[in-house]
């Protein structure tokens, strides 16, 4: 009998070791599973577009997104917007969320460092310090714009992108704009010489490639209406128009204007740099932030009882021998039926490459080709068709030309094409995965990460001599 004990001991131990060996092993190959994706890491989420890189699931990130952020309400607005995806009838998402708040948020974030990829979009005026300690720590950085709002943070950034190199991590900031279909169209038309010619090289009063843009402090996202947190409003916390929307025009200048060419600084020149106040009234404020008085840290920019916010901003500046301008400026709010507008000429030795969003165009943007001389109008007019709805066609079926007179035709372009702002991130992100899971980023790509922050930090530079 005893020794039937015995037996029966040593079989009931063997098979919980057996036991134990498959949750191990179970247990590993999760861990493997786990290696094999993206971990998110969201830190201090205190602008909308945190949550926006999450309006979609992807393949190759894990569910679970882990957040590290001061207790507030910037981090209860991103939650609020991720639980609001995730509980949407259509396409919802399925994000697991592991919150983490509390004064040394940053500091657990690097030491924890649960995720090899941090997500930063909030303050900028700490942004650069966050970077610049995440990859000391090893973990890769997807940044929403801008990374630097002063000439110092640009210094720091520069030697950031040398360290990145050295320990093989990805700095990528979140380049949206370049997902537009007008945009992506007219990139493509300047690069058929047959149609466009070439860039010519523009004075300041008609620049080669110019971009404005038109933003509004109030507005709907993901169909509700924004909650603007307080210190979007404060110049030293965010950045100036120079130095924040204007980082998306630079960029589009730089990736229209010379696609797939590495640029340097010196490549830059500042012709001229200039920035204006939008005012503001607290009963505005009350209805874009929900606050009813202005905090102190926005006592130095009140006037009277109106508070005046340094968030618009012109560049005109010469970029490889071609002068550009880009120009920002904020609304409080758009009329009924309006948004965000979007402006942009390309002016070609052929032809000019023109988007427009105006009353004309229903508020929608539309791209108009614009021929600069009548002589040869026919053969011109059969180049223009042959590559819209023949070459291009091939990406995007169901392109039309449209005629409006012997010198101007405009692009019809599918609904289908027309995703809008929120659905960019989801595409800017498949790129930032794709260059990380892969290993290899174009070559062009960093450089010009670089010159663009040089280019607002100069113009932030001359504009507050």
């Amino acid at each position: 009998m005893k020794y039937l004990f015995l037996l029966f001991s040593l079989v009931l131990i063997s098979c919980q070791n057996k036991h134990k060996k498959n949750l191990a092993a179970e247990s590993d190959n999760n861990s493997m599973e786990l290696n094999k994706k993206i971990t998110l890491m969201t830190l201090d989420p205190g602008h909308f577009h945190a949550a926006l890189v999450q309006k979609s699931m992807y393949d190759q990130i894990n569910k679970t997104v882990y957040v590290y952020a001061p207790e507030g309400v910037d981090v209860k607005d991103y939650l609020n917007r991720i639980k609001g995806y995730n509980s949407r009838k259509e396409n919802p998402t399925s994000w697991i969320e592991k919150v983490y708040t509390g004064k040394d948020y940053f500091e657990k974030m690097l030491i924890k460092k649960p995720g090899n990829v941090m997500v930063v979009s909030g303050k900028n005026n700490r942004k650069m310090e966050y970077i610049k300690e995440a990859i000391n720590a090893g973990i890769n950085v997807y940044a929403d714009k801008p990374m630097v709002i002063s000439p110092e943070d640009f210094k720091i950034l520069e030697e950031v992108f040398q360290t990145a190199a050295q320990k093989n991590l990805l700095i990528y900031d979140i380049m949206t704009e370049r997902f537009e279909i007008n945009t992506i169209l007219q990139r493509k038309l300047s690069m058929t010489p047959e149609v466009f010619g070439e860039l010519v090289e523009g004075t300041i009063e008609k620049p080669a490639i110019t971009k404005e843009s038109v933003h509004h402090f109030y507005k709907y996202v993901s169909g509700k209406p924004l909650k603007r947190p307080e210190w979007f409003f404060d110049i030293q916390q965010r950045g100036e128009g120079l130095n924040d929307v204007s980082t998306h025009l630079v960029d589009l200048v730089q990736w229209e204007a010379f696609p797939n060419q590495t640029l340097r600084k010196s490549d830059i020149e500042i012709l001229d740099a200039k920035h204006w106040s939008t005012e503001m009234s607290l009963a505005e404020f009350k209805k874009v932030t929900g606050s009813g008085f202005f905090p102190e840290f926005l006592k130095k920019d009140i006037v009277g009882n109106t508070l005046k916010i340094f968030c618009n901003g012109s560049i005109t500046y010469k970029i490889k021998g071609k002068v550009a301008k880009t120009s920002v400026t904020w609304n409080f709010q758009a009329l009924e039926g309006t948004g965000d507008t979007h402006y942009s000429i390309m002016r070609g030795s052929k032809c000019d490459l023109i988007i427009k969003q105006g009353e004309k165009e229903n508020y929608k943007p539309k791209l108009y080709v614009k021929i600069r001389s009548i002589e040869n109008n026919s053969n011109f007019e059969i180049k223009l068709k042959n590559s819209i709805e023949k070459e291009f066609a091939i990406d995007y079926p169901g392109l039309k030309l449209i005629k409006i007179n012997d010198t101007l035709w405009m692009i019809d372009i599918p609904e289908k094409y027309r995703i809008g702002h929120e659905a960019h991130f989801s595409q800017v992100t498949k790129n930032y995965l794709e260059y990380l899971i892969n290993g290899s980023i174009p070559e062009w790509e960093v450089p010009n990460m670089i010159v663009k922050y040089y280019t607002t930090s100069q113009a932030f530079k001359m504009a507050n001599l």
